[in-house]
């Protein structure tokens, strides 16, 4: 055994019965003079040492009998009862009176309660009237928008979208699994578009709306996008509003989902973007865009609010076909939200809560993610400072191969492919992590799993290229 691989060894010893892991990557930077190798720069010898001790470490997590689960961003049970006073004494404290003194037991008010309607507006930083308050799921909302689309078109439209042969809808990728759906399952064509570190590549966008009016929609999470937890810029923010579409009914959906969801308190870090809909008006293209957000993991992921804000054209539309489909969202719930946060302040004390629970949670994937992998130079992940969510891009071609080999040692993440449209991912490269719901001592197991099967996949497939 060479000198290279008894070292590698040694420090998977302190590592494994110590736990003293900045003292086993001092070792190793030392004796590799400060710069260890890159696996592109490797020797074949090289690396077939390396995936010796890999082999070796991955070994020991499958003795373990893991069962852990990072698959999908669900808050963890100490998020959930940050909020179970929701609705402690609420007759005692209301009556079941909203501040118009209507009862919310009855039926009626299908726009929502004023204070939620407002609560809702200083969220989004726009105003009460565009916004409609929904029951639980933002995503419903989403669907039902679209559905009113293919069967009604839009105000603005000449026939209902339904009609419209080879309807193609845009989709910043990695993107949200669940919004592919939808525009899969209506059957539009999705086109995929890259993602920059400032948002979707803007350019490629106004390009591809303005040659083909049978592109009627965007997708976009603007705030700590889904998985990358990339803040789109004021630029990207302006050319969206502003940019030229064949299609004269072209809407984007814009999922603020994450808005008021920080991982740091710090003003400079925090996510930060405009006012879509003001951006839109600005511009002349004021029923351009849906918005949406939800409460879902604010308070309880299963029972919180959802709302969409529109324009008064897209609003006045929608209400008067909403109108026919239902009388009233549950404005019990709405009332018990209005009472817990009366205001934006108190959503963002609610929401540093949850980021002293979350915060630990990223910190310890990142730096796992960094410690394994930054020195083999193969793969890479953008740093979220918000929302749910870490992407990582594994050596292409392998993506596939890291779930399935996680899976067999017992630690279960978001099959590869699910962040793009159709479940196919052309370099197979992109995992999501979901570290919201596991407890930190299964982060750092699954974490470590995930990081020792993508060094393990990537060494194969490069001695596999250089065979």
């Amino acid at each position: 055994m060479s000198g290279y691989c008894k070292l590698h060894i040694i420090i998977f010893e302190i590592e494994r019965n110590l736990g003293i892991t900045a003292i086993a990557r001092i070792i190793n930077l030392i004796l590799h003079g400060g710069n260890m190798k890159s696996y592109i720069e490797m020797s074949v010898a090289q690396l077939k040492e390396e995936r010796e001790v890999v082999e070796r470490r991955i070994s020991e997590y499958k003795s373990m009998n893991l069962s852990l689960d990072m698959t999908r961003g669900k808050p963890s049970s100490e998020q959930l009862s940050i909020s179970n006073c929701l609705f402690d004494n609420l007759e005692t404290k209301t009556n079941f009176k909203a501040s118009d003194g209507f009862d919310c037991r009855n039926y009626g008010v299908p726009l929502g309660i004023p204070e939620v309607r407002n609560l809702f507006a200083e969220i989004l930083n726009t105003s009460s009237s565009k916004i409609f308050v929904g029951n639980s799921s933002s995503l419903n909302m989403m669907f039902d928008t679209l559905m009113r689309s293919l069967v009604f078109g839009q105000h603005d439209s000449d026939k209902p979208w339904i009609q419209i042969n080879n309807r193609k809808w845009l989709c910043p990728v990695p993107g949200y699994d669940r919004h592919f759906r939808i525009t899969e399952d209506l059957g539009f064509e999705m086109i995929n578009i890259s993602m920059n570190s400032d948002g979707p590549d803007i350019d490629q966008i106004e390009k591809l709306v303005s040659e083909d009016e049978s592109i009627l929609g965007i997708w976009c999470i603007p705030c700590y996008s889904n998985p990358d937890g990339i803040v789109y810029s004021n630029e990207v923010c302006e050319r969206l509003a502003s940019m030229k579409t064949k299609a004269k009914d072209f809407r984007i959906f814009w999922d603020n989902a994450y808005v008021v969801h920080h991982l740091y308190g710090d003003k400079d870090k925090q996510g930060s973007i405009p006012d879509i809909l003001s951006l839109c008006e600005k511009y002349g293209n004021a029923s351009r865009v849906f918005e949406f957000a939800s409460t879902s993991k604010v308070t309880f992921a299963g029972a919180g609010l959802a709302c969409m804000a529109a324009n008064e054209e897209n609003f006045e539309f929608s209400k008067k076909i909403m109108d026919a489909q239902t009388i009233c969202s549950n404005k019990v719930n709405q009332l018990a939200h209005a009472v817990m946060l009366p205001d934006l302040d108190a959503v963002e004390v609610q929401m540093q809560k949850h980021a002293e629970i979350l915060r630990p949670k990223f910190e310890l994937s990142l730096d796992i993610l960094s410690r394994e992998l930054d020195e083999t130079n193969v793969v890479n992940w953008h740093k979220p400072l918000g929302g749910y969510f870490i992407s990582v891009f594994v050596y292409p071609n392998t993506a596939d191969r890291v779930v399935k080999m996680c899976k067999d040692i017992g630690v279960a993440f978001t099959p590869a492919g699910a962040t793009y449209p159709y479940g196919k991912d052309p370099s197979d490269s992109n995992i999501r992590i979901a570290p919201s719901f596991p407890v930190v001592d299964d982060i750092e197991k699954a974490v470590t799993v995930f990081a020792l099967c993508a060094k393990l996949a990537a060494i194969d497939k490069i001695l596999e290229e250089r065979a």
